[in-house]
């Protein structure tokens, strides 16, 4: 009986050990993929802001076209524009891991979003500007571009607080503090006054 007793003891202590193995395993997998589902859609926020940046030097060079122009609106949209290009890639592809990273990010493209804000609505007093071809062109491209940019926003947002809650609930907190900055709490973009719609772009005579 004694013999059988002590037999308990040790299997007992390894039983624990196994199922405390298997939650950390279970929490740690979890994590893991939620974090990458972060990841990914972290980098289709970049790819939304990259298409318009690429719009950009081509509306740039198609309002300068225009006779009188206020010169002064489309440069604060180049300024704009370089000031996101500053912050280098290696910087932006981890910002969702480095908070301040990423509200610098943030704050660098809602710059932009204001000044070509202020550009279509100066465009509105240049009705021959706006009836042209190209104009015309660029409307659909931007205008679709300015929406993909609030949903994939929104999406992320969705994406990192799925990741932030399971990361935050207990007993799964534990496990991600075992890991340090491996399983930082991501990063939100904040919501402004008219950031979560897109500038009105209406180039329409």
């Amino acid at each position: 009986m004694q013999q059988r007793r002590s037999y308990v003891g040790p299997i007992v202590v390894i039983a624990i050990a196994v199922i405390v193995l298997l939650f950390v395993g279970g929490s740690y997998n979890s994590l893991v993929a939620l974090g990458q589902s972060v990841d990914a859609q972290w980098g289709q926020v970049q790819n939304v802001y990259q298409r318009r940046a690429d719009l950009i030097p081509n509306l740039v060079a198609t309002v300068k076209g225009a006779a009188n122009f206020e010169s002064s609106t489309y440069e604060s949209v180049a300024r704009a524009r370089a000031s996101v290009g500053q912050i280098s890639p290696q910087t932006v592809a981890n910002a969702v891991n480095n908070p301040a990273d990423f509200q610098r990010y943030a704050a660098a493209q809602d710059q932009l979003s204001s000044a070509l804000s202020r550009l279509l609505a100066v465009v509105e007093n240049y009705p021959q500007l706006r009836a042209t071809e190209n104009f015309q062109t660029l409307q659909a491209q931007l205008e679709g571009t300015e929406n993909r940019i609030a949903f994939e926003r929104r999406k992320y947002n969705d994406v990192a607080r799925q990741y932030n809650t399971r990361r935050d609930t207990i007993p799964t907190v534990f496990v991600a503090g075992m890991f340090g900055s491996r399983f930082n709490e991501k990063p939100y973009f904040q919501s402004q006054p008219g950031a979560e719609r897109p500038p009105a772009v209406n180039f329409s005579p």
